[in-house]
């Protein structure tokens, strides 16, 4: 056992012997992590380690895995039933006074969705966390629905499920699994998953492995066939229960999950774009939504509803905005605080920044806190990040947003100006990538870094050499940060607006001209930008759009797209366009 500080004990049950580990206070609440296939309970380490300081922990081999004993004769030995009278002998065992919270992964969660849904169960759940494994009830009445009603859509569902369920056919066939498992698939099988899972070396002990799998077999012949043929019609789970479902399922389409809402009265959904494993992968995404969720069922309230678009996308991940004080910055701020994420708002004006921390937590936001620093500073930035990730932890979502606006020709743009643009425009960004994106690199589970760029990244202008010098040099610092994460699965986005009604012009500088000129053209500018009048609010939806899909990049405003267009097919088009361009 690889858990420090675990306590084991065995259970008895059916013919069999259970393994049975235990982690924090068990005065506490109880969550009980029920394992997969191929998996032992090592497969919840990770998650495991994150919780024991909350919760009572309890983690079990499923019989015929891991250091639990497997029935004789192994056909009959797998059922529905008789893993349901082994989770009611663990949690009689460790927690015979109060019910627990059930988690489940893979066929951990198939066969929890069993105990969820089944009467002499009732009382002995206080809730239940799936991921990666639906109910075979549920899955049943699904392939039912659209047998009976064959649209198109509908069939390309069945059609496109069924071919990732090539592996359940396979399972079926007398001793060909078993076969594969004692011979080259055992002995290759935790290599696959570093390489097709992203799984960590080593996550999956493989001494084990082929017996275990080989029994293993027996829960998909003892189950599936029998169970889709003739679905229960009273599915209906007793308890809350939270959805975990990883976006890059190579198994389980999402779609699975349309129709959930009719067996679960009590329903949270959530989303991770991640593969089948994560709670190898993702452990600690995955241990803060089970905290937050058996929190919520313990605290007796109904857990928080973010009422943002992407609230199953970003609900408790943890979002970092420079610039957040005002325009496109603040507007991501809310709307990430909308989806239920938690929001650190950095701004150089501390009180625009206190300001949209407090206006986040009455959005929506769980936690948002206000930080004050000068993205072309440095050490600031160092003081930063240490002051975040010290008091809030590693970032999911990165969005370098702060920037200034600077225009005039070439010639009457002194040293000194751009030295300004370049301090906040580019090395801004590259201060927060360096810093920022460090940790999420070293964390190793994933995350997202936008970078906001610019229409002028990619259109030629006579009136800002400077300004679209920066925001072209943030466009390829993306694409080749993007290059290098994409192996560590963090994505990299430049947004890209066009004319958007922030406070830039009012802050922006013009060069070559007097007071009182450089006055009369931020107000020409503010007039200009009032009258397209296009929203902040409409680039914060893009940024989430842009992480949920993993975009490159995103131009933003019907300009921008039409210019990012010109310069892919047209590009001598944007450069006459910008020989005509006059000085603001």
């Amino acid at each position: 056992m690889t858990l420090k500080g675990a306590r084991e004990r065995r259970v008895r049950t059916g013919g069999v012997e259970l393994c049975v580990a235990e982690l924090g206070d068990p005065r506490q609440p109880t969550v009980v992590l029920v394992h997969g296939y191929p998996d032992s309970m090592e497969v919840w380490s990770e998650v495991a380690v994150r919780l024991a300081d909350r919760f009572h922990v309890v983690l079990y081999d499923v019989r015929g895995h891991g250091r639990s004993t497997a029935p004789r004769p192994l056909r009959g030995g797998f059922t529905l039933p008789k893993l349901t009278d082994d989770f009611m002998a663990v949690v009689d065992a460790v927690s015979p006074d109060r019910p627990v919270h059930l988690v489940g992964h893979d066929w951990g969660s198939v066969q929890s969705w069993e105990f969820v849904t089944v009467g002499r169960t009732k009382g002995r759940i206080a809730s239940f966390t799936s991921m990666s494994g639906p109910s075979l009830d549920h899955f049943g009445h699904w392939i039912g629905a659209r047998v009976k009603r064959p649209t198109p859509r509908r069939v390309g569902q069945l059609l496109g499920q069924g071919a990732r369920s090539w592996y359940v056919y396979l399972l079926h066939a007398p001793a060909l699994p078993e076969l594969a498992w004692r011979g080259p698939l055992g002995k290759r099988w935790p290599r696959i998953l570093e390489r097709a899972e992203k799984v960590p070396a080593g996550a999956h002990p493989a001494a084990s492995l082929p017996s275990d799998a080989a029994h293993g077999a027996w829960l998909y012949r003892d189950n599936v066939r029998a169970r889709l043929r003739r679905p229960r019609p009273d599915a209906f789970a007793h308890a809350p229960v939270q959805l975990i479902t990883p976006l890059g399922d190579a198994f389980l389409s999402e779609r699975l999950y349309d129709d959930l809402d009719t067996w679960v009265p009590r329903l949270t959904r959530r989303a991770l774009p991640a593969g089948h494993w994560i709670p190898r992968t993702r452990p600690d995404q995955v241990a803060a939504w089970i905290d937050e969720f058996v929190t919520s069922v313990e605290d007796g309230r109904p857990e928080t509803k973010a009422t943002g678009r992407h609230a199953d996308r970003f609900g408790g991940q943890l979002v970092l905005v420079t610039g957040a004080g005002s325009g496109i910055g603040r507007a991501t701020a809310f709307a990430f605080a909308e989806a239920g994420a938690r929001v650190v708002a950095v701004d150089r004006d501390a009180e625009a920044a206190a300001r949209t921390a407090e206006l986040s937590r009455l959005i929506g936001a769980p936690e948002a806190w206000a930080e004050t620093a000068d993205v072309s500073d440095e050490q600031a930035m160092e003081k930063l990040a240490e002051r975040v990730h010290t008091a809030y932890g590693v970032l999911d979502v990165l969005v370098n947003n702060a920037g200034i606006g600077l225009a005039g020709s070439f010639f009457t743009t002194t040293t000194e100006d751009w030295r300004k643009v370049l301090d906040v425009n580019l090395w801004g960004v590259i201060h927060g990538c360096r810093l920022f994106g460090a940790r999420m690199a070293e964390r190793g589970q994933g995350g997202h870094i936008v970078n906001v760029a610019s229409a002028a990244a990619y259109q030629p202008s006579r009136a800002l050499p400077a300004y679209s010098t920066s925001k072209a040099a943030v466009l390829m610092l993306s694409e080749c940060l993007r290059a290098e994460l994409a192996g560590q699965d963090i994505g990299v986005t430049a947004i890209c607006p066009g004319l958007v009604n922030t406070n830039i012009t009012a802050t922006a500088r013009f060069t070559g001209v007097d007071a009182a000129e450089e006055s009369r053209r931020r107000q020409r500018s503010a007039r200009l930008y009032g009258l397209r009048n296009y929203p902040p609010e409409k680039v914060a939806d893009a940024v989430l759009d842009a992480v949920t899909r993993n975009r490159a990049v995103v131009p933003v405003t019907p300009e921008a797209r039409g210019a990012h267009l010109l310069s892919r097919f047209m590009p001598g088009t944007l450069r006459r366009l910008a020989r005509l361009n006059p000085n603001p």
